[in-house]
């Protein structure tokens, strides 16, 4: 009994800071949703609204796009970080030499701050100017991501896979490094080649892990917002015009605090039931594992 005191005691300050800092901004972001607030109005004041704002974003053709935009860049994202991070995590199992050293330059994008990697992309891709801009004009390719809105959408897509692949490959390394050798031991000599261990050992193995890094790279890459603004600021157009861009658009320069709240909140759900539906996957993966 005094065991159990004394660990809610120590667990109290950090539930307390996780109340005022996710808990009541939530509530707040809730009740917000439900008003017409605009502080630059003829009134400034909240009027009452009820489910008003939410009727509006399901006709809102703008935040519709953008939804699947944010989606699509992150369907192509995160599908290339998930295969390129297995496949190093698979590679850097293997010893050779210089293995120490490759994987702690491989783990350096993950120390950049998101605002900061999208300035040196932005740096590097300056027309005339940036690294990547001048190489492919010596090949031939008229590359301008302020001109070109499939450039700058795959532009976006590649400093994402850049920044976050390390990530990928690091959770997937301490995946197969936690697993057990005996399978792998068996299978060897039972005559399986790698191909056969992988597909048949690792995979099934790692679904876990596989499926613990999807969900953390879903949920970041559907609220990108300071590398996509420092890079494209949203454009050319609107073709890097995110989710969470959209929603910064809203809030602060049209300062519509009840839409913006209600967008916040319909996007927290959709965020929620795909965490649900992953979590469930991962729960039943688990279950299947100890069977």
């Amino acid at each position: 009994m005094n065991s159990s005191r004394t660990a809610w005691a120590l667990l109290a300050p950090t539930l307390i800071i996780l109340a005022f800092v996710g808990l009541l901004p939530f509530f707040y972001v809730l009740y917000v949703s439900f008003f017409d607030w605009n502080i630059f109005s003829k009134t400034g004041v909240m009027s009452w609204a009820g489910a008003e704002n939410f009727r509006r974003l399901v006709f809102d053709a703008d935040f519709l796009a953008a939804l699947k935009r944010g989606i699509g860049f992150t369907c192509i994202a995160v599908s290339i970080e998930m295969v390129l991070g297995l496949t190093l995590a698979q590679l850097l199992m293997i010893r050779f030499k210089g293995r120490s050293i490759f994987r702690a330059l491989h783990a350096l994008p993950l120390t950049v701050a998101p605002i900061a990697v999208g300035a040196t992309w932005r740096l590097m891709t300056i027309p005339g100017m940036g690294p990547v801009s001048y190489f492919l004009q010596q090949l031939g390719i008229d590359y301008n991501i302020g001109r070109s809105a499939s450039q700058a959408f795959f532009t976006t897509v590649l400093m994402d896979i850049w920044h976050w692949t390390p990530f990928v490959t690091l959770t997937f390394l301490a995946g197969l490094s936690a697993l057990p050798r005996a399978p792998f031991e068996s299978a060897m000599v039972d005559g399986a080649n790698r191909w056969q261990i992988f597909r048949h050992i690792s995979l099934p193995m790692l679904r876990p892990v596989i499926l613990t890094a999807l969900f953390l790279r879903i949920m970041d890459a559907l609220r990108i917002v300071d590398e996509v603004w420092m890079l494209t600021g949203g454009g050319p157009g609107t073709s890097t015009r995110y989710v969470g861009i959209h929603l910064w658009r809203i809030v602060f320069p049209k300062t519509d605090y009840g839409y913006g709240s209600a967008m916040s909140v319909l996007l927290l759900y959709f965020t929620i039931v795909l965490c649900w539906l992953l979590i469930t996957a991962i729960t039943q993966s688990r279950k299947g594992a100890g069977t």
